[in-house]
């Protein structure tokens, strides 16, 4: 496929599947059930680390959680008692289980009580001279912080947090960044956060990307990892050097329904 023909194609589906339409069933409905800018995030977050699986699944399992924080997230982590973690021992998704689930609130509730945002501990530290080019120090820098943040850290739970430092694809964080920095008209992503910005995402490999992207040439790396996702983001910006992964919509929406 020429680069004319190719450009068309994702510009095409990316306007297709980039709407409110596109909700309903995937992971980002449920921080769209909410207002509240930390409600967003926390539900988010975990909607994300929990999205492998069928879809169904995976809102069920997200709603769950919606219900076991009483439909309040954000007042729920910052004011639980713990008699109110009880609930939570039965909670299970694939490998995600109630040791992760408590130390995810645990999390929460630390980070809340000093920042107002969760987009400061994606921040890396870098010199005031460095351009970022793209997320990865951002991704390692919270992978440290979330897994440094106290001393009884369960290392169970390491594994539902990627990092480029390990060569992850990092696919559910990516998914996450790209539903709080990208900033469109069109319903979908949030785009609440404003200090990074959206030429710096990388794309989030799925099982849909993956697929589409080998058929139409635009990733040739065997392995799908960091390096692969890096290869994708790159060839994306060729077609929009500023917003190279709202071709996300594009790629999963060829996969999803079939088309190719």
């Amino acid at each position: 496929m020429i680069y004319t023909e190719l450009s068309d194609l994702l510009n095409q589906k990316a306007d297709q599947y980039n709407r409110p339409s596109f909700i309903e069933r995937d992971p980002v409905s449920i921080p769209h059930r909410f207002s509240q800018k930390q409600d967003i995030e926390i539900m988010g977050f975990w909607a994300a680390v929990l999205a492998w699986g069928q879809r169904p699944v995976i809102l069920k399992k997200s709603l769950e959680l919606v219900d076991l924080m009483d439909g309040a997230p954000y007042d729920f982590v910052r004011h639980h008692q713990e008699s109110d973690l009880k609930r939570f021992l039965a909670f299970k998704h694939r490998t995600f289980n109630a040791t992760d689930a408590l130390y995810f609130l645990h999390f929460f509730r630390q980070y809340y009580q000093a920042h107002d945002s969760l987009e400061d501990a994606f921040l890396a530290a870098v010199d005031s001279s460095e351009t970022l080019i793209t997320v990865e120090p951002n991704l390692i820098a919270f992978h440290d912080r979330f897994c440094g943040l106290t001393d009884f850290f369960p290392e169970r739970t390491r594994k539902h947090i990627a990092t480029p430092a390990r060569n992850s694809s990092c696919k559910r964080l990516l998914m996450f960044l790209r539903w709080m920095v990208r900033k469109d008209d069109r319903g979908v992503d949030f785009g609440l956060w404003t200090r990074l910005n959206p030429n710096q995402l990388v794309m989030p490999i799925d099982v849909h990307v993956n697929r589409v992207a080998r058929k139409l040439g635009l990733l040739t790396r065997p392995q799908t990892d960091w390096k692969a996702a890096l290869e994708l983001t790159e060839q994306l910006r060729q077609f929009d050097p500023a917003d190279p992964v709202r071709y996300d919509f594009a790629l999963f929406g060829l996969g999803v329904e079939g088309e190719m």
